[in-house]
């Protein structure tokens, strides 16, 4: 199953929420919708940097992690950028693809 990386930055009606709720109750939220959607919650953290959260996952496909990605934007809690992973493997097919291409000027 490809694994996903979700950002977020809280909104103020986030943060509100998140003081209401705490972590603990935030992370089973996201691990139940994680699950409902197909997937595997693999870790969910807080930070204090650009973003405020960080959940690595597992999910179906591109398209479930869109999904995912866009209702939670619905809700407005939170804005939330989905990163595709790629395992060392996949990277290693990835180099041995052979592809033509011209550079620019060329």
């Amino acid at each position: 199953m490809p694994a996903f990386l979700l950002r977020s930055v809280y909104t103020v009606e986030g943060i509100d929420g998140l003081t209401r709720d705490g972590g603990t109750k935030r992370a089973e939220v996201v691990r139940k919708l994680v699950e409902e959607a197909g997937g595997r919650l693999l870790s969910m953290h807080f930070a204090f940097t650009d973003d405020d959260t960080y959940v690595l996952c597992d999910l179906p496909d591109h398209r479930t992690a869109a999904a995912l990605a866009i209702r939670i934007g619905a809700a407005g809690g939170l804005r939330t950028r989905v990163t595709p992973l790629l395992t060392p493997a996949e990277v290693d097919e990835a180099t041995r693809t052979q592809t033509d291409y011209t550079p620019p000027g060329d």
